[in-house]
């Protein structure tokens, strides 16, 4: 879509995080070490997962799919404020922030849709643990993935189509670190009703049913170890479902702060923050809870440590 010939502005200029200019280096530091943290740990994790054949079940294919798109999302904003910190500039190209906004909404959406995936296996294995192997066939965990990312890759685009449209005749400035869906349309001197209607409508689904649906899930398992209370089944399944119950709180938690918890225009430092908490610190915190809390991880871990020993 071609936006209108008066909008031909060629780049927004981000002011970034609400930090002193003397605290710079100090903040650079931080994120830089927090991010590096979410793309080893996560690496980590893809590695254990490929190399140890013990986790080549239906979880650990969701999760190393969620530690992938979690790399992919802290680096879409990450590395471009961290440049931006590092050498002064505040400038993003009109096209780099729309190509910004496309993948920063694909990866936010693929993650709470491997989430649920993730909480549909765990339905599966403890309330059908019989028909575990049956129902979550390997043809079915590529097909949920697949359509996780159809989905997300179409809501993005759709979103993003959508954006192009706008005109921005008022200001080019932005009170963000990236170029955020809801901080463009914030900017635009257009009309943005449709997307607005777009956001409410299409994106609010995108994450409020997959959040249903891990809620029945574990509300199903809650049902199922309740019918027969051991401490044992329960410890069970605090250890196979505390992981994911911590992500999905975390993941959640900051979406609700960030989009649904109604803000004005005094109120954009909040939203930079918690953005912040969005895009990195739970990508980065994903690692440690999952290798943490699971033992099946801390074994991989081990094993590997141990044959690298060996061999050296």
């Amino acid at each position: 879509m071609r936006r209108d010939n008066q909008s031909s502005i060629s780049e927004f200029l981000l002011l970034g995080l609400p930090i002193q200019s003397e605290q710079q280096g100090m903040y650079y530091a931080l994120f830089l070490g927090m991010y590096l943290t979410t793309v080893l740990g996560n690496l980590l994790i893809i590695l254990l997962i490929r190399l140890d054949s013990r986790l080549h079940t239906p979880m650990y294919f969701f999760l190393s799919h969620l530690a992938l798109t979690d790399i992919s999302f802290s680096s879409v904003t990450a590395p471009k404020m961290l440049m931006n910190m590092l050498t002064q500039t505040q400038s993003i190209s009109y096209a780099g922030c729309i190509c910004q906004e496309f993948f920063y909404v694909v990866f936010a959406d693929l993650d709470s849709f491997l989430l649920t995936s993730m909480a549909y296996d765990r339905y599966v294995a403890i309330c059908h643990p019989l028909h575990y192997p049956r129902i979550m066939s390997q043809n079915l965990c590529f097909l949920l993935v697949i359509v996780s990312w159809v989905l997300s890759s179409a809501n993005a685009l759709f979103q993003t189509l959508l954006l192009a449209r706008l005109s921005f005749l008022r200001s080019n400035i932005l009170h963000h670190f990236f170029c955020d869906l809801s901080a463009l349309l914030k900017l635009s001197s257009s009309d943005t009703t449709i997307n607005q209607l777009a956001v409410l409508t299409v994106g609010s689904a995108v994450v409020t049913l997959p959040l249903i649906c891990i809620l029945v899930s574990y509300g199903r398992i809650g049902a199922t170890i309740l019918r027969r209370p051991s401490v044992k089944g329960i410890c069970k399944a605090l250890s196979t479902c505390g992981s994911h119950l911590s992500v999905v709180s975390m993941y959640y938690g900051a979406i609700i702060a960030l989009y649904f918890v109604p803000s004005s225009n005094s109120t954009n430092d909040k939203d930079v923050i918690v953005s912040v908490l969005y895009t990195l610190v739970t990508p980065m915190l994903n690692p440690f809870i999952y290798s943490l809390r699971n033992r099946d991880m801390k074994g991989a871990l081990r094993n590997i440590i141990r044959r690298g020993t060996i061999s050296t």
